[in-house]
């Protein structure tokens, strides 16, 4: 497991077993009953937004992509399936001469996304097409789920910096390595874990714990032992004993005694308990007495972006942010809930549509081929809306567009002086990766830029706006055609 040439982390972990019980089941009775090479479609979608917000953020496209491109059945794997019981001679023979060929599109990670447009879609053999339902939901589901917490964290700093110091807290270490990596996408400056700067080139953010502090017989001492070996980065920790009587005339000390005359100055300190509000207030106060005005105050202690938020309101004197575990675990809402759905079959007249149809408003599903289209206002760069449409569609930029709510379809709007782009993006064409693949901080630029085009109405914390995701009037037919079909009416 190692870089690739450009530098992009590559995993080489085969994963193909990560798969549900029931989608190897179902693929043997595909294979039974003669439409192993069924082509199908099958989009992953999601249908709201965690904690009540105005939108989410793709991350995971990475790592989707290393899994689809290590896709395989090793010799143990046949084996272990041959004991279950479960499995037939000619479905474990098919297994074992697996190759992928499936074509996926995928919104691009850094994307603002929002409920019920496909953010992956995959075409090809349903056998195929179904194994990789689990790896993909995971995948996209946990990182888009990190990120979106982290651009709420960062939105509630107003532009000061957040680390992402939640690795002891994760659900496990791939949740702890790729949860900081979604949270550098969704705009952490850096993480506390090592691993992450290692494989992804994310910036590392560290300085000590209490113990280091405890370890010694006198708090300046410790202080001063740090600052020896890290003279040029030096951040105390200043809460182990007491904050203001201690922790702070110490630090000023250490700053004086043995990092001026060194000719360094102390970048920084952090508290991590107590009340925060005040103490900040009080550490810049005294800080600035000291003639160390810039010397900066990170806090840290289960944050997240609403205590930054009202500490922040309420004063605080904090340049910085530690965020660990109600980062790392999303711990507002920790699940994504993105799902996948089989939405079309190809036959020789074209695809036929397929829905779910359901008694739950958010169950129905949109059928077909679709694509998702975004509109931007031409003169201020905002977004205005989202269009789902059927494949092949086209918009003409310059020309009015009207769309409309596809549940209460009275409610319209023509968008006039628009720029649009299409949000799918070709992955994989016939099981060859066609994408190429970015740098983590290429990956997170994108995102702030994206981010950027929303209105601040949609990124509220509470009661944002609604941001319009709408059918194009083929597809909301189509939809309609096979509800009638089942005589479904709206009540």
């Amino acid at each position: 497991m190692k870089p690739t040439v450009n530098g992009v982390w590559k995993d080489q972990t085969n994963f193909t077993m990560l798969t549900d019980f029931y989608e190897l089941t179902m693929s043997q009775g595909y294979l039974d009953a003669g439409l192993e090479d069924q082509i199908v479609y099958f989009d992953l979608y999601f249908r709201h937004v965690p904690e009540n917000g105005g939108y989410a953020l793709m991350a995971g496209v990475e790592q989707m992509i290393d899994y689809l491109e290590n896709l395989h059945f090793s010799t143990d794997d046949i084996a272990f399936l041959r004991s279950t019981g479960q499995f037939s001679d000619k479905f474990l023979d098919y297994l074992s001469e697996l190759q992928f060929t499936c074509d996926v599109w995928a919104i691009p990670e850094g994307t603002p996304l929002f409920p019920n447009e496909p953010l992956v879609k995959v075409r090809g053999p349903i056998m195929q097409a179904q194994m990789i339902e689990t790896m993909l939901l995971l995948t996209i589901n946990h990182q888009t789920l990190i990120a979106t917490k982290a651009a709420r964290i960062v939105r509630a700093a107003k532009g000061r910096p957040i680390f992402e110091f939640g690795a002891r807290r994760a659900q496990g270490y791939d949740a702890s390595v790729f949860g900081a990596r979604a949270a550098y996408i969704g705009g952490a400056h850096g993480t506390s874990c090592t691993i992450v700067g290692q494989r992804f080139g994310i910036p590392l953010a560290g300085t000590m714990a209490h113990s280091f502090v405890q370890l010694f017989d006198d708090e300046f001492e410790a202080f001063a032992a740090y600052a020896r070996s890290y003279p040029e980065n030096t951040i105390l920790l200043v809460d182990t004993y007491d904050t203001l009587r201690s922790g702070i005339p110490n630090a000023i000390r250490c700053a004086h005694e043995v990092l001026e005359p060194a000719g360094h100055r102390l970048r920084g300190i952090r508290i991590d308990s107590g009340d925060l509000t005040y103490l900040t207030q009080e550490a810049r106060r005294m800080l600035d007495e000291a003639g160390l005005e810039d010397c900066k105050i990170t806090i840290s202690n289960a944050l997240d972006e609403y205590l930054i938020r009202d500490l922040l309101q309420q004063g605080a004197a904090a340049d910085s942010f530690g965020v660990g575990e109600r980062l790392i675990t999303s711990r507002g809402e920790p699940v994504f809930g993105g799902v996948y759905k089989l939405s079309g079959v190809e036959t020789d007249a074209g695809v036929e549509p397929r829905m779910k149809i359901s008694e739950n408003l958010t169950k129905v599903t949109n059928p077909g081929n679709k694509e998702v289209w975004r509109f931007y206002d031409r003169d201020t760069g905002k977004a205005l809306a989202d269009l789902i449409t059927l494949a092949g569609e086209k918009i003409d930029p310059d020309m009015p567009y009207e769309i409309f709510d596809p549940i209460m379809t009275w409610k319209r709007k023509v968008l006039t002086n628009f720029t649009v782009r299409p949000l799918l993006v070709p992955v994989f064409k016939q099981g060859r990766r066609v994408m190429e693949r970015r740098d983590i901080n290429e990956i997170r630029d994108y995102a702030a830029r994206q981010l950027d085009t929303l209105w601040e109405s949609v990124k509220r914390f509470e009661n944002p706006q609604t941001y319009y995701v709408d059918l194009s009037q083929n597809l909301w037919d189509v939809k309609q055609s096979i509800l009638d079909a089942h005589g479904v009416r709206h009540r």
